[in-house]
């Protein structure tokens, strides 16, 4: 049974939200005052918490604020219930963590979309979590309690969401920390005089971003946006430094992951310096059906093709043009289907 808390001052409003919740197969507890609210969660460590703003003792922001810094309750889904309707309240609600915002009078209904949304969408956050911390088992050179404190600190964050083309960090952005992919996808490019993009690395889920940044302790060098709706987590700076410097496995991790990307950006210059347009899109399109969970279909435009390339755009489309007529793709809006990747490999320069 999932357990709701209420905070709220207003008997009435408290009363009718337990009854509601109550019938719809809630176990509820409640409290009159944001003091004794955080109490109340921090022992019973509810599904979800719905709070009102303006309270005695303590108001709905305080409680917010105290429940986010306890790690046995930040993850909490909260829901503010208020008359409050002014957007600067939304607004500072939102930026301080808050999951909703629902202002009285609510009906029935809302209140049980808002409790339901959020209590999936928490539980949607913890599977992400799960098939992250099992592949980390694949990825790690062991089990010694180097990467068991990295487990437990990637447990221990709190997932965000961006939307498709919106950027995770600036290039000369100071890095706050790693990032770890944990849905979705990732680009890094960098922007040449004349404007044009060079798409430097793409990212899929369980991939760590801005390692390097990190470890030289430097501004960013290039700029990061998803390439589509992304869920990714923080680990802080001075905390993934303490690993590295405390387990020696974990430093082996990291390097191994560095030696790599160092790597994959080696073969990127040395395809620019001496391979053909038509060998580099070639090696492109092998290089992404290595990565693709399907080799043979590959969601990408024409735009980002001509960035991993370094090509102009209507070479890649005179390039896939004549791809297309050799039979080795064909093409649907976005998405290449690779024929015979065989041939595409072995194209000569």
């Amino acid at each position: 049974m999932k357990i709701v808390l209420i905070i709220e001052d207003n008997a009435d409003i408290r009363e009718s939200c337990s009854e509601i919740l109550e019938l719809s197969g809630y176990k509820v507890f409640a409290a009159d005052n944001g003091k004794t609210g955080v109490e109340l969660a921090t022992q019973h460590q509810p599904d979800v918490i719905l709070c009102d703003i303006m309270m005695p003792e303590l108001d709905g922001f305080g409680v917010l604020f105290l429940l986010s810094k306890n790690s046995t309750t930040s993850e909490i889904p909260f829901i503010f219930l208020t008359a409050k309707t002014e957007r600067v309240d939304f607004r500072k609600a939102m930026e301080m963590g808050a999951d909703d915002y629902l202002t009285k009078p609510f009906d029935d209904l809302e209140l049980l979309h808002a409790i339901e949304t959020r209590i999936n969408k928490c539980q949607r956050q913890k599977d992400f979590y799960g098939a992250t911390l099992d592949n980390l088992e694949k990825l790690s050179l062991g089990s010694g309690n180097g990467m068991k404190e990295l487990k437990e600190l990637i447990a221990g964050r709190k997932i965000k969401r961006i939307n498709k083309k919106q950027v995770l960090f600036y290039e000369g952005d100071s890095p706050q920390g790693l990032y770890l992919l944990i849905e979705g996808g990732i680009k890094t490019i960098k922007r040449a005089l004349d404007g044009r993009q060079f798409i430097t690395g793409l990212y899929k889920p369980d991939d760590y971003i801005g390692l390097d940044s990190l470890l030289l302790e430097e501004p960013f060098n290039e700029t990061a946006e998803a390439t589509e709706n992304t869920a990714i987590c923080l680990l802080p700076k001075e905390l993934v430094i303490n690993l590295l410097n405390k387990y020696p496995e974990v430093s082996r991790q990291f390097i191994k992951i560095l030696s790599n990307d160092i790597h994959q950006k080696e073969e990127q210059l040395l395809e620019l310096a001496y391979l053909s347009v038509r060998k580099r899109i070639a090696q492109v399109l092998v290089r992404l059906s290595s990565k693709s969970p399907s080799p043979s279909l590959l969601n990408i435009s024409r735009d980002e093709l001509a960035e991993l390339a370094g090509v102009a755009l209507e070479t890649v489309s005179r390039t896939l043009s004549d791809f297309k007529e050799e039979g080795l793709i064909e093409r649907k809006g976005n998405q290449l289907e690779l024929i015979d990747i065989g041939r595409i490999t072995k194209l000569k320069n």
